[in-house]
């Protein structure tokens, strides 16, 4: 399926999420490995859950963890990316997402001093992930991200729905969006009412 933009979803921890957002057309599953985040797996099960899809990039989430933890179970895991909530200490062996605060990102001042401290611990390169809460979002916000989207890769996640994904990108003309995965009700068993509407309302005509 061809999608308006660029999709990653996280919390990747099933069988049946790798499978079907691989399947709606995600460019990449990100998995929580650090056992200091919520809904952490381990190596095993992204070496397995791997295994079942293809033509997806697989991304690791980490907070505190590290930098040589993080590069050695990117060799482990076979990852092509990283989604970081901490600056690291060191350089990374893959390009990372930088999970920022929405304050950072929309202030210029702040922006352009996290660019000028950030952009060389990241030498293979590095995009922000900003997390959004849609319902309280002014004109001037959406207009400060529209600006920094035009300084480096951008990524939306939050509260993305059906109803407001065609508006958030018309006017912030993002990267791509990180999306939310979910939990199982049973093995094999899991309710994509949610994600399958905003896939569908990203579904390219």
């Amino acid at each position: 399926m061809a999608l308006l933009t660029s999709v990653l979803v996280r919390g990747i921890n099933n069988l049946s999420d790798a499978r079907y957002c691989a399947g709606m057309g995600a460019d990449g599953l990100i998995f929580t490995l650090d056992p200091a985040l919520p809904g952490a797996v381990d190596a095993a099960t992204v070496r397995e859950l791997a295994g079942w899809v293809a033509g997806v990039e697989l991304i690791g989430e980490f907070d505190e963890m590290p930098v040589s933890e993080i590069n050695r179970l990117v060799e482990e895991c076979g990852l092509q990316r990283v989604l970081l909530h901490q600056r690291p200490e060191a350089p990374l062996s893959v390009p990372a997402l930088l999970h920022a605060p929405l304050f950072l990102i929309t202030s210029n001042s702040l922006r352009n001093e996290m660019l000028l401290q950030y952009s060389p611990i990241f030498p293979a390169g590095l995009g922000v992930a900003a997390s959004l809460n849609i319902d309280d979002l002014p004109e001037a916000r959406q207009e400060a991200l529209a600006e920094a989207a035009t300084q480096f890769p951008l990524w939306l996640s939050g509260a993305i729905t059906a109803d407001n994904v065609a508006g958030l990108l018309n006017a912030i003309h993002p990267a791509g969006l990180i999306l939310e995965g979910g939990n199982e009700i049973k093995p094999g068993l899991r309710d994509f009412e949610e994600l399958e509407a905003v896939f569908e309302a990203l579904e390219a005509e």
